[in-house]
């Protein structure tokens, strides 16, 4: 008999148990709110500096809280992973 974390194919053989699982991060829209921020900063250098303060003022915040979600997801993880 096979035990339960091994599935029978239906062909007689043991499938073994599946390996580590795969870490993906959850939807977010950071990314395209950073390439926002970014992009307005570098108009804002070349056509005025209202531009480039509102650019900031997205840039930076998005920049941190990108960052602090990623160590909290890291730190999420299983050890050794």
């Amino acid at each position: 008999m096979s035990t339960p974390e091994e599935q029978s194919t239906g062909l007689g053989e043991a499938v073994p148990p599946t390996g580590e699982e795969i870490h993906l991060p959850g939807p977010s829209l950071l990314p395209l709110l950073l390439a926002i921020g970014i992009t307005l900063t570098l108009v804002g250098v070349t056509l005025g500096i209202a531009l480039t303060v509102i650019g900031l003022a997205i840039t930076i915040p998005v920049l941190v809280r990108w960052i602090l979600s990623t160590r909290n997801d890291i730190e999420e993880l299983p050890p050794g992973h």
